[in-house]
């Protein structure tokens, strides 16, 4: 096992133990209402997640932290929920240059339009090929291999693609992120 693949688990971990201690909510005080149900926060408050978020942090992390977070059905009926967060420090004191490789990746058009295609459905170069502005099946292959060495796809054996469920919210995260 590689250093990314180990890096993919552990994340993957975190996502797993961070949602299962999500749902396990102290029960009201005597006497207490109970709290409204997620939809009724999200309608609630524009900043519930944001408050959760600094509620958590305030006595192990009182510089703060970033969370992002998603729960998505994809056109494939697929469906992921995950989080992750980071206090300030860490990310502060981290190597950014370590995430080069990663972002550069997200960086090419070509590259993006293929996500999004994978994401959609089209999980063989074949199908992917069909794509206006792709280029040809050569150059397909090339943005691949450069979304695979990054961890954003992986090969689902016999020529299908997938992006790896721990990266499918990191990855609309991202381009949420970046959008004007």
């Amino acid at each position: 096992m590689d250093v990314a693949e180990l890096a993919e688990r552990v994340a993957a971990l975190e996502a797993r133990l961070a949602a299962l201690e999500a749902r396990e909510a102290p029960a009201p005080a005597a006497g207490a209402t109970e709290a409204p149900e997620p939809t009724e926060r999200a309608h609630g408050g524009d900043f519930w997640a944001l408050e959760g978020l600094k509620s958590r942090l305030r006595d192990t992390a009182p510089d703060g932290g970033v969370l992002f977070t998603g729960a998505v059905r994809l056109p494939t009926d697929e469906r992921y929920e995950w989080q992750y967060g980071q206090a300030l420090e860490a990310l502060l004191d981290a190597d950014w240059a370590l995430t080069a490789e990663s972002l550069a990746a997200l960086g090419h058009p070509v590259r993006l339009r293929l996500l999004r295609a994978v994401l959609a459905g089209r999980r063989t170069a074949g199908e992917l090929a069909e794509l206006p502005e792709t280029g040809t099946t050569g150059q397909i292959y090339h943005h691949l291999r450069q979304l695979a060495a990054a961890g954003w796809l992986t090969s689902a054996g016999r020529g299908q693609w997938q992006v790896p469920p721990v990266r499918v919210v990191p990855l609309l995260v991202a381009v949420t992120a970046a959008r004007p």
